[in-house]
Order: structure tokens, then sequence, then C-alpha cells
């Protein structure tokens, strides 16, 4: 095996299911975040050999996803907010098992996010570092932590409003 083959694996391997969920937050559909998931690692591969090591590789890859998913979004003219959250997430829900409705709950939740919103909680959920949110969002440390308590404070407001149904 090639070594920018193994490079590629690996990275692939390591990154991979945080950069599904990314997609999944952004469109609340599981093919199109499938397609948005190759179409981002396929980017990544032909640029791999550009990647210079000023951030962290998965930094690098979050950036390529978000972009991808914001020309997804802005091509299909969808808004996820309106059009397409309802419906298909509801679809999604659906397929969640009793365990998981709470989960199905919390995606239909971060659908109705903005764009930027949708981005953050999404790599809080991911687990990843603030430094590393921060670098990805393009904002500072310190306003991430606010940004990220309000995002908190919508999402309680929004899944409270559901639970309630």
């Amino acid at each position: 095996m090639e070594q920018k083959d193994k490079l590629f694996k690996q990275i692939f391997d390591s990154n991979s299911k945080k950069i599904f969920h990314l997609c999944y937050g952004y469109t609340g559909d599981q093919d199109a975040a499938n397609d948005l998931l190759q179409e981002t690692f396929l980017k990544v591969w032909q640029n791999l050999d550009k990647f210079r090591n000023k951030s962290l590789i998965s930094t690098w890859i979050y950036r390529i996803a978000v972009n991808t998913c914001l020309t997804y979004l802005r091509s299909e003219k969808r808004q996820a907010k309106d059009e397409l959250t309802p419906n298909i997430i509801e679809e999604k829900a659906e397929e969640f098992s009793e365990k998981n409705e709470q989960v199905a709950l919390l995606y239909k939740c971060i659908s109705q996010l903005e764009e930027n919103d949708r981005l953050i909680i999404t790599m809080v959920l991911d687990e990843l570092p603030y430094n590393e949110i921060a670098e990805i969002s393009g904002i500072s440390e310190g306003n991430l932590r606010v940004k990220i308590h309000r995002i908190k404070q919508k999402l309680t407001e929004l899944y409270n409003r559901y639970a309630r149904v």
C-alpha cells in the first residue's frame, strides 16, 4: 500500500464518524450526509499533499466538510429550517428505536438552528476541544463559550417545546 493511501485510510478512520455527524447535523438526512461525507473525503484525498500542518488535520477536514455542506445547502436552495427539517427529520425520527427517541429529538432540534450554530453544537457533541472549535468557526474562545451557552439555551427551549407535544 502506497504511503498516501495508508495516511488517507488512517485519516478517514479517525475522522469519518465525526464528519458524518456534522453532515447529518446540516442535512437531517442520512443519504445526503453519506454523500457529503464522501465528497468531503474526496476533497481531502485530492488536496492531501497541500495540507501544511499549520493546524490539526481534523480542523482542516472540518473546514472542508463545513464548506461542502454549505455549498450543498446553497445549491439545493434548501433552507434547513423551513422545507428540509420538519419532513425529513420526522421520517428519520421514526427510524430510531424507543431508546434513541431522545437522540432523534435532539437532532430534530439541532436542525432548527442557524447554520453556524448547528456547526458549533455538532462539534461540541463530538467532543472537539474548544480551541479547535474556535479555530474552525473563526471566533475567539471567549466568544465561543458565550455562543455555546446561548446555543444550549436555544436547544433546551426547542427540546422542551417538542417534548411536550
